[in-house]
């Protein structure tokens, strides 16, 4: 079928990914590489990360729920030292491949993130925020699963992204960093790409509208 839309994950795609400003943080720190991701990951339904993302719980009760998990498994790490991590640098390339979907898409942000820092982005800094805020302005729609109650994998909020754009799944590509979020977008007829770098999303997604990005 036509593609109609493009769905955009934010952290890792528009922007540089997390992961890395948290492996910088692990080799600074003398912990093991990916410690972090591998708290996030256990227990992904109901752990800290889970619940701040869909704000069940608040910057003070993550930062204490983080800091017992990472003790738990062997290094002590605060969720507020996470929450500095998380604001990545806008990638200026993407940003021009946005502007030139949005001539002919529907182009919308669906993103996990949480009330911290400064808008969409979890801006840390002035100079972060304008970048993320001029970034965020070009999306039709931006979901967020801080206000939403919701977070990807959850397939609802696919669904939910697809009613603010007023399409169907099939109709959709999806870009992500991660594999797990990206599961249960194809189940839902979505075309999906995984953003393993800048370039290759590029070409992958050239690829699929059959234009050169």
């Amino acid at each position: 079928m036509a593609i109609d839309a493009i769905l955009w994950d934010f952290g890792g795609v528009i922007t540089s990914s997390p992961f890395e400003s948290f492996n910088r943080f692990e080799e600074k720190n003398g912990y093991p590489k990916d410690f972090i991701r591998g708290i996030n990951s256990t227990n992904p339904e109901t752990n800290a990360w889970a619940l701040f993302e869909s704000s069940q719980i608040s910057v003070e009760e993550f930062d204490g729920a983080f800091e017992k998990e990472s003790r738990a498994a062997g290094h002590v790490i605060t969720g507020n030292d996470v929450i500095k991590l998380l604001a990545g640098n806008v990638r200026p390339r993407m940003i021009e491949v946005l502007e030139r979907c949005k001539q002919d898409y529907k182009i919308s942000c669906l993103t996990n993130n949480v009330r911290a820092g400064k808008g969409p982005g979890m801006s840390r800094s002035p100079e972060n925020a304008a970048e993320v805020k001029a970034a965020m302005s070009l999306f039709d729609h931006v979901i967020e699963s801080s206000k939403v109650g919701m977070r990807k994998p959850q397939p609802e909020i696919y669904l939910l992204a697809c009613e603010h754009m007023g399409v169907d799944p099939a109709n959709v590509v999806y870009l992500d960093d991660l594999g797990i979020n990206l599961k249960p977008a194809r189940k839902l007829g979505m075309t999906t790409i995984k953003v393993l770098s800048q370039d290759q999303a590029i070409v992958d997604l050239s690829g699929v509208l059959g234009i050169d990005l």
